[in-house]
């Protein structure tokens, strides 16, 4: 936004630093008022029929601005929750699953959900137990951090469970 020097409109429709309007001033006005008043002199709308300024403190202005973006965007984050998938397999080994139930734990602790899913490759599809089994031993791991929200369901090739964060 233009402020002060800035400021190429001849006549501005004035605000002053507590809302009140101070009318059509010549932009030399203007810019004597704010300084009088120890304030900088904002154009807030230069399209409009006259142009709008209004007498405020930038900084703090700016400073205000940037701290409701922040909020906003931090409200968006905690909103915006993911399901992350963890890729599991039916032979599986221990050190990986380990690794995978850790960095579920950590998530879970973050307030996501987690998707395990296990895809059967050829003849594994003969035996779909032993994945259940695996997304079983997934959920048991992890019930001191997650509640599990779809139990284990089949879909095609592959098979998947989703946790949800435990409620405090």
């Amino acid at each position: 936004m233009p402020i002060n020097d800035q400021i190429k409109v001849a006549e501005l429709m004035v605000i002053g630093p507590n809302g009140e309007q101070m009318g059509l001033k010549k932009l030399n006005d203007a810019l004597t008022l704010a300084n009088y008043a120890g304030l900088d002199l904002v154009l807030m709308n230069a399209g409009g029929n006259p142009a709008v300024a209004k007498v405020m403190d930038y900084n703090k202005y700016k400073y205000e601005r940037q701290k409701k973006q922040k909020d906003a965007q931090k409200k968006q984050r905690e909103t915006n929750k993911d399901l992350k998938e963890y890729r599991l397999s039916v032979t599986i080994d221990i050190h990986d699953f380990e690794t995978r139930k850790k960095n579920a734990a950590s998530y879970l602790e973050k307030g996501h959900k987690i998707k395990g899913f296990i895809r059967f490759k050829g003849r594994q599809m003969a035996h779909p137990e032993l994945g259940r089994d695996v997304l079983k031993r997934f959920a048991e791991e992890l019930k001191d951090y997650a509640d599990v929200d779809t139990e284990p369901k089949m879909e095609g090739r592959s098979m998947y469970i989703i946790l949800a964060p435990k409620k405090n």
